[in-house]
């Protein structure tokens, strides 16, 4: 299994994964349950996609820096792209929850 990268800055997480393949822009829709690409209708429940890496980062000067930048891909809809969410004190509660919950994949 080859390392996973590491990152100094969320930017350099990005710029890296969409060079990887990691193209499309994702964000959380709570009210379906689901995770949705910004450009287009695709959605994705949480068993039509898997969480490749997980990159932390803490917010040095101010807590609200702190996020967390997953990368996701599908193969049902050969698809791969990037989930950001805020974590700490300024996490979305709701997108929160939902991120918690897929991020049980990470443990299996």
């Amino acid at each position: 299994m080859a390392k996973k990268p590491t990152y100094e800055t969320v930017s350099g997480a990005i710029n890296d994964l969409i060079k990887r393949g990691y193209t499309t822009d994702f964000y959380i829709e709570a009210t379906k349950d689901c995770i949705v690409c910004r450009k287009s209708e695709l959605a994705l429940s949480a068993d039509e996609f898997k969480i490749d890496e997980v990159h932390r980062f803490e917010g040095e000067t101010d807590p609200g820096d702190s996020m967390i930048v997953y990368a996701i891909s599908s193969n049902t809809h050969d698809v791969k792209g990037v989930l950001m969410n805020a974590y700490g004190v300024y996490a979305d509660g709701t997108t929160s929850a939902i991120v918690a919950h897929l991020e049980k994949q990470l443990k299996k």
